[in-house]
């Protein structure tokens, strides 16, 4: 929980109940609480639900969570779901982390659905650095005294802005392993098509994620323009949909270049393929013509020419291995082998 009183970040005491926090905001000018839920319960909502007076639509949103991207209006309360991103390069996968966060005139309230923080911290963790008054990098939120000013969707623009900013090191490691793959694509690898399946999942789920939230974001937007909110405030919020766009756009770019790779994967393996038939059935020729021959003599008729010929074994195998031999040739010519 924390108390920004004109610009002013205070710590308040764990014990604080959030209709306390409410009376906060609501008995002073200029005044923001700040409560923040990393590992939110049935109790902590239905508590919040109390103190704000929360539709039971709403209520029911926050306590099963699993909800997609969305901004809704409840009242007087602004309801949006947003996603942060993380990528995690041994397993080359990204791990998306849901957020409630609950926007009211002086009061501001972060759920964090998934018990993680933006950048990934454990929520434990996280809460347990909020009970010691040791927020340290989670400061960065409250580090601009001039725009806390601006009342409680300023505290809304910095979580936006560092949820946006977090999607920059999950496109860079995912660029990464398109360059990766597409080395790997050339090197022949046959595991090289099970890794673009995946990769091009975890890019799928941020561009859905990026698509949503830019929506999100957009929406913000207009409903800015509808309700009396600074003016500075609307230009820090234009940034990051900035941002937010050309994580979406780049987040595209990937998607169809990997689906690009997947078909020039495609068309090397068909290609390999081809040239493996041609071996095969190379040989299956080479191999024919000694078998015919043998199968012929092999058959044991009284009168067959060179039968009793003293050349006639030696003569026989002679001709397997000059047969054999102009095949391999004409194969090796047409570069078969």
């Amino acid at each position: 929980m924390r108390f920004i009183d004109d610009g002013a970040v205070e710590s308040a005491p764990s014990s604080i109940t959030a209709a306390e926090a409410l009376q906060f905001s609501m008995d002073g000018k200029n005044r923001i609480a700040l409560s923040l839920y990393p590992t939110p319960n049935e109790s902590d909502i239905q508590e919040l639900a109390e103190a704000w007076e929360l539709h039971p639509v709403l209520v029911e949103d926050l306590l099963h969570a699993r909800q997609r991207p969305k901004l809704e209006r409840y009242g007087e309360v602004l309801l949006l779901v947003v996603r942060s991103a993380l990528y995690v390069d041994e397993a080359e996968e990204v791990e998306l982390s849901e957020f409630h966060i609950l926007v009211r005139q002086g009061s501001i309230a972060i759920l964090c659905q998934d018990h993680r923080w933006i950048d990934g911290t454990d929520g434990h963790e996280f809460a347990e650095s909020i009970s010691n008054g040791s927020l340290q990098k989670h400061q960065l939120l409250l580090k601009d005294p001039k725009l806390l000013k601006l009342g409680s969707e300023a505290v809304l623009y910095r979580v936006l802005d560092e949820i946006v900013d977090g999607y920059v090191p999950v496109l860079h490691g995912l660029g990464i392993d398109k360059e990766q793959i597409e080395r790997q694509v050339f090197s022949g690898d046959a595991a090289v098509t099970e890794r673009i399946y995946r990769l091009s999942q975890e890019v799928i789920d941020v561009l859905h994620s990026t698509a949503s939230l830019l929506e999100v974001v957009r929406s913000l937007d207009d409903g800015f323009k509808k309700y009396p909110v600074p003016e500075e405030l609307e230009t820090y919020l234009q940034d990051v949909t900035d941002h937010l766009t050309r994580a979406n756009s780049q987040a595209t770019e990937y998607r169809d270049a990997l689906s690009q790779i997947l078909n020039v994967n495609s068309t090397l393996v068909a290609q390999r393929q081809n040239e493996d038939m041609k071996k095969i059935s190379g040989w299956a020729a080479i191999l024919f013509a000694p078998t015919l021959i043998a199968a012929i003599y092999g058959m044991n008729f009284d009168h067959m020419p060179e039968l009793h010929w003293a050349f006639g074994y030696p003569g026989a195998v002679l001709v397997m291995l000059v047969f054999a031999a102009a095949l391999y040739g004409v194969f090796k010519w047409r570069k078969w082998f």
